[in-house]
């Protein structure tokens, strides 16, 4: 009877085991998919687990190419102003309402550029973008009436802005370059669209005055195309068939949550200063400039300089954003654009400190890129981050829609753009205010603290 029972019991230990064994097994696979659940909500990456990952240099390269591409060719619109108004017989304002409303469907559409771009991939996204450009400059070059102007090139050439541009690459980078590396990678991405503005600029200005201003939108139609085999570089490996990666938020779950968060309106807000400043410059200086007396080429000169400059200042806010506080950057940029205008509206013109007011705008002008968007990510992860980028760049486009007619409606009506140079300088001030509150830690989902980065 005792050896029965001894027997029993012995019995019974590789079932006791087995049952604790089953218990450890199922803990460990309740452990393991919070493990992997939390890891994509933490916002590594967007892309499925073990999916291979682009190379990096190949992602930064080929994104600083189409950058360098599509914001070269847009920041030399300005060049055009006077040759197609006088041409045309149009007014300024008449120009300045087409690329204020470039400037709008660029942020309209890149919304719906991000989702497509986060659901389908950036591939085809780029490619769509790549052949509206080049459409919309020809357009631009051809169109006779003021109507089918803005047409072109607002609406068209706004859209292929926003299927070719930062919304898209930014959203590339999050999915496929680690935490730790992301804002200096939007840094550089940002710098390679300085760089084209140094470029594109002077080219630009060459190839006007030695073609004409129709044939040189005709070549520059030809060289955007180039941006679609650049985009085969960018295809990402957890888009397989078109198909996107398994998210744990759709996209209006996303959408409201960033929408009702208080960082992301400051954010939102400080982008539209952003836009307003630097389109309002880029477009108006050159007339600006040659309405007191200085020749075209310090006008092309002085937005080559803001492209140079901007080269280091985007770089160097990327990198930063990785030791310091974001908002703290941001705060800094537009304070000190606010004293920069100023100091340059008081001091007498002259082409040096045209150069010198160039050079510290530039160091300024794009800065603000990475860290906003690298903030944006760090709150609220990078599976919708083409998504949320694109309406934080709506904000942008929105004060760029202002900045740009603004400036054209008050020259007709005043004969100067003193009041908007004022304008300006009052908004960045209010910028560097708004973005001091914004707060940078991960977003709070449930009753848990859910890292949206590293």
């Amino acid at each position: 009877m005792k050896n029965q029972t001894k027997g029993r019991v012995a019995g019974q230990r590789p079932a006791l085991v087995d049952l604790r064994a089953a218990v450890a097994g199922s803990g460990d696979a309740c452990v393991r998919t919070l493990r992997r659940r939390n890891r994509y909500i933490f916002g590594m990456s967007s892309l499925s687990l073990g999916a291979p990952r682009l190379s990096a240099v190949q992602v930064l390269i080929c994104g600083a190419a189409i950058v360098t591409l599509s914001m070269g060719v847009r920041h030399g619109f300005g060049l055009w102003l006077q040759p197609i108004t006088q041409a045309q017989g149009w007014t300024r304002e008449s120009f300045s309402l087409a690329l204020a409303i470039q400037n709008l469907s660029w942020g309209v559409f890149g919304i719906f550029a991000g989702m497509a771009a986060d659901r389908f991939g950036a591939l085809r996204v780029l490619i769509g973008g790549a052949v509206l450009y080049a459409l919309g400059l020809v357009g631009m070059a051809l169109t006779t009436t003021t109507l089918g102007f803005a047409l072109t090139t607002g609406v068209l050439i706004g859209a292929a802005q926003a299927g070719t541009t930062y919304a898209v690459i930014y959203g590339v980078i999050g999915r496929q370059i680690p935490a730790e590396k992301r804002s200096w990678a939007m840094g550089v991405a940002a710098a390679a669209g300085s760089f084209g503005q140094f470029l594109m600029v002077p080219v630009e200005g060459w190839l006007i005055s030695a073609l004409g201003w129709q044939q040189a939108l005709l070549v520059l139609g030809g060289a955007v195309l180039l941006i679609a085999p650049l985009a085969f570089g960018l295809r990402e490996p957890g888009f397989v068939g078109g198909v996107a990666p398994p998210r744990e938020q759709t996209i209006f779950q996303a959408l409201t949550e960033a929408m009702r968060y208080r960082s992301f309106q400051l954010l939102m807000a400080g982008y539209f200063v952003c836009g307003f400043q630097v389109v309002f410059i880029g477009v108006h200086m050159p007339s600006y400039l040659k309405d007191n007396g200085l020749s075209p080429q310090v006008a092309s000169y002085s937005l080559a300089l803001i492209g140079l400059f901007n080269v280091i200042g985007t770089y160097a806010a990327g990198s930063l954003g990785q030791r310091m506080p974001k908002r703290h950057i941001l705060a800094f940029i537009y304070l000190a654009r606010a004293i920069a205008i100023s100091i340059f509206l008081i001091v007498p013109l002259s082409p040096m400190s045209v150069y010198v007011f160039s050079a510290v705008m530039g160091v300024l002008w794009l800065s603000t890129v990475p860290p906003t968007n690298a903030a944006v990510a760090q709150i609220f992860g990078v599976a919708h981050l083409s998504m949320l980028g694109g309406f934080v760049f709506f904000s942008h486009q929105i004060g760029s829609f202002m900045g740009v007619w603004l400036g054209g409606y008050l020259y007709d009506r005043t004969g100067s753009y003193d009041v908007v140079w004022v304008i300006a300088i009052v908004l960045g001030v209010a910028a560097a205010l708004i973005n001091l509150p914004v707060r940078e830690t991960p977003i709070l989902r449930g009753p848990k603290r859910v890292e949206a980065s590293a």
